[in-house]
């Protein structure tokens, strides 16, 4: 629901607040998922989504301190004026859509090869949510920064040092996270171990074991 809405803003603040309502329904899916990939997933994505959709604001915020309007039918052109932002903006919104090799797609992945098992039909769902994230992030991206800026969209002021140091942290953890999660996953799934056990215990409920493909070392050997 939260991909639908969003697709059709007009305010670019909202659409960004629909998107992130998208990702929530990634969190919710993971946990009631209940396999160790899908709730580690789960983490995560409340992670990157954090980092993400804040560095969204941050941007839409921007845009609406030098232009004060939010429309999207009167932004054009961006990327003309302000290279430095627009190339900012796309960072951050291929991360809110999950392109491999940033942050947005370790949790998404996740999520959706743990629920498989146990939530197969919501985990189709739930592709169909990041078919849409693209559809309308990159629609947006398009209508904003490209094409030839108008007369009041040509005064548009380039990302200044101080709003590039705000935004700095937050790329890197859009890339590192996204090259290299290791460290973060081995930080959640002890937690998730922890919690899965516990409901275990009181439930009664086991979670499946993931497949794992064994390969026999004497296969082909013998005949």
């Amino acid at each position: 629901w939260g991909a639908i809405a969003a697709t059709m803003q007009k305010d670019l603040k909202r659409l960004v607040a629909y998107s992130s309502v998208a990702h929530l329904g990634f969190i919710v899916l993971g946990t009631f998922a209940f396999t160790s990939e899908a709730v580690s997933g789960g983490v995560m994505q409340m992670i990157n989504h954090g980092v993400s959709t804040g560095a969204l604001f941050l941007l839409v915020g921007m845009i609406y301190e030098r232009r004060h309007t939010r429309q999207i039918a009167e932004l054009k052109g961006l990327q003309k004026v302000a290279p430095i932002f627009a190339a900012a903006f796309m960072v951050v919104m291929l991360s809110s859509i999950g392109v491999p090799g940033l942050n947005g797609f370790v949790g998404e992945f996740l999520v959706l090869i743990g629920g498989f098992e146990t939530a197969r039909w919501w985990v189709v769902v739930g592709a169909t949510g990041v078919i849409l994230a693209a559809l309308y992030l990159l629609w947006a991206y398009q209508r904003v920064f490209h094409g030839e800026p108008d007369e009041a969209n040509s005064s548009f002021r380039e990302l200044r040092l101080r709003e590039g140091l705000v935004l700095l942290p937050f790329i890197g953890l859009i890339v590192f996270c996204g090259v290299y999660p290791k460290p973060m996953l081995d930080r959640i799934e002890p937690s998730v171990k922890a919690l899965m056990d516990r409901v275990e215990q009181v439930t009664g409920y086991v979670a499946p074991e993931p497949v794992v493909l064994e390969h026999s070392e004497n296969e082909g050997g013998e005949g």
